[in-house]
C-alpha cells in the first residue's frame, strides 16, 4: 500500500488526486498562483474538501482566474456572485478576490510577475522540510508571516500568515509532504 500524508483521505477521490498530483508541486504560473491564493483565502474557516468541491465553480465564476478580467468586476457582478452556489457566498471573500486581482496586476506591473514576487520569500527555491507526522507541521512560519505582511501592504486581503503558509505548501514553495509519503521525494 502506498504511504501518504495523513490529511489525504482515501475515501475522497478529489482530495486524494489533489494530494497525489498537485499539492506541493512548485508552481510559477501567475494565473495558477492567483487561483490558489484565492482558494486558500476562501478556505478560511471551512474544510479544504469543501473548496476542492467548489473549485470548478470558482473557475467559472472568476473567469478562469484571469486577473485582468476579475479586476474589472463591478459591484453588480459581485452581487450576482453572492447568489452563486458554486462558490463560497461570503461578501468579504468575493470582494477580496476582486481586490486581489487588482493587486496582482499591480505586482505584475512593478515586479514583472506574481510568481517572481511570491517565490522571493523562499529565495526562488523550495524549502524542503522533513516532517515525520502531520502534527509536526506548523500552521505558519516566519516566512509566511513576512509574506502575509507584504501582501497586505500591497493591498491583498484574506492573506493572513496561516493562509500564506497553506498557499506556500500548496504551490510548492515548501515541501511539507511527510518523509514517509511517496510524494516527498517526487516533489
Amino acid at each position: 500500500m502506498v504511504s501518504r500524508c495523513e490529511w489525504a483521505p482515501l475515501d475522497q477521490p478529489r482530495s486524494l488526486a489533489y494530494h497525489d498530483e498537485e499539492w506541493g508541486v512548485p508552481a510559477h504560473d501567475d494565473v495558477h498562483l492567483f487561483e490558489m491564493l484565492t482558494l486558500e483565502g476562501a478556505q478560511a474557516g471551512l474544510s479544504w474538501s469543501t473548496i476542492l468541491n467548489k473549485r470548478e465553480g470558482y473557475r467559472r465564476a472568476f473567469a478562469e482566474f484571469d486577473p485582468a478580467t476579475v479586476a474589472r468586476f463591478r459591484p453588480a457582478k459581485v452581487d450576482r456572485l453572492l447568489t452563486d452556489p458554486r462558490i463560497v457566498r461570503n461578501r468579504l471573500k468575493v470582494e477580496s478576490t476582486v481586490q486581489n486581482a487588482r493587486a496582482v496586476l499591480e505586482v505584475q506591473s512593478q515586479l514583472g510577475s506574481l510568481g517572481t514576487y511570491l517565490w522571493s520569500f523562499v529565495e526562488g527555491e523550495p524549502i524542503v522540510n522533513s516532517w515525520k507526522q502531520l502534527g509536526d507541521i506548523p500552521a505558519e512560519t516566519e516566512r509566511s508571516r513576512a509574506m502575509s505582511k507584504d501582501l497586505k501592504r500591497r493591498g491583498f486581503r484574506f492573506v493572513g500568515p496561516t493562509v500564506c503558509y497553506a498557499f506556500m505548501q500548496a504551490c510548492g514553495l515548501v515541501n511539507d509532504h511527510v518523509v514517509g509519503c511517496f510524494r516527498y521525494r517526487e516533489v
